[in-house]
């Protein structure tokens, strides 16, 4: 028995999410990539992701383990998973690891990044993955805003509608917040979120950048605990995880060097 850890990337707009739902809720990653391990390793496969994203989100850096006893060299399963998968989803790394290590039980943190594309006129050659906001944004009050947000808090107001009950105390240890020519990048690294915290942050801070709330307005919100008093979920499609940290080191300097570049 061998237990195989994956990198996979998808474009999630044609997605029902990472988890495998009834068949007739659309194609998700989990139920493609089970299809087709299970067709080049020649026996039912079935993987463990490290993070469920959303139907819609994408990701560059997805990590997923599965055991088996199927002999496919592992260097070969990510050209062999092409014909077994939709063109929305590809295996980018494979590696053998040790047979008690599990994607997430072994998480220090993730790293999200949040598109938003604003300018009154619509770019239709990258909606797919940005939102797109026409009234003008407030960069530095979003700053301003993203700053009261980092450190270890409850945040039980950004969580989404039908959470499963976790622990909503998670530390935020940077946001970075950039713009070029209209693009915006919201740039989140955290130990864990909630169900929807990033696109609620996003959507959080959009509403400091437009006016319609003030940054030092964030503490008591958190403190409020109740999720309508914040507005809209930012769109799905805006969101990308961006990368998964296994270790304290690269968490690290994630968070002092890719965050710190944005600003």
């Amino acid at each position: 028995m061998r237990n195989i850890r994956l990198i996979v990337a998808y474009d999630g707009t044609n997605l029902a999410g990472y988890q495998k739902q009834p068949s007739d809720k659309g194609i998700t990653v989990q139920g493609a990539l089970e299809a087709g391990l299970s067709k080049i390793c020649n026996e039912p496969i079935q993987i463990y992701g490290a993070s469920r994203t959303d139907a819609g989100v994408h990701a560059k850096f997805q990590v997923c383990a599965f055991q088996t006893s199927g002999t496919i060299p592992v260097d070969n399963i990510p050209r062999a998973m092409i014909a077994h998968l939709p063109k929305d989803i590809v295996i980018t790394e494979a590696c053998e690891i040790p047979l008690d290590w599990k994607p997430r039980y072994n998480i220090f943190g993730k790293h999200y990044i949040y598109s938003i594309y604003n300018r009154e006129i619509a770019d239709p050659l990258s909606q797919r993955y940005h939102w797109h906001v026409k009234k003008i944004l407030n960069i530095e009050l979003m700053k301003e805003g993203a700053r009261f947000l980092e450190g270890t808090h409850d945040f039980s107001t950004l969580k989404g509608a039908n959470t499963t009950p976790v622990d909503p105390v998670k530390t935020i240890y940077r946001i970075g917040i950039s713009e070029n020519q209209g693009y915006i990048k919201i740039s989140v690294i955290g130990d864990g979120f909630l169900y929807h915290m990033v696109r609620n942050i996003a959507g959080l801070l959009v509403d400091i950048g437009l006016g319609k709330k003030l940054a030092c307005q964030i503490p008591d919100l958190l403190k409020a605990k109740d999720r309508r008093q914040i507005g809209k979920t930012a769109p799905a499609q805006g969101l990308v995880l961006e990368e998964i940290f296994f270790s304290e080191q690269s968490l690290t300097e994630a968070v002092a060097m890719k965050i710190n570049n944005m600003e």
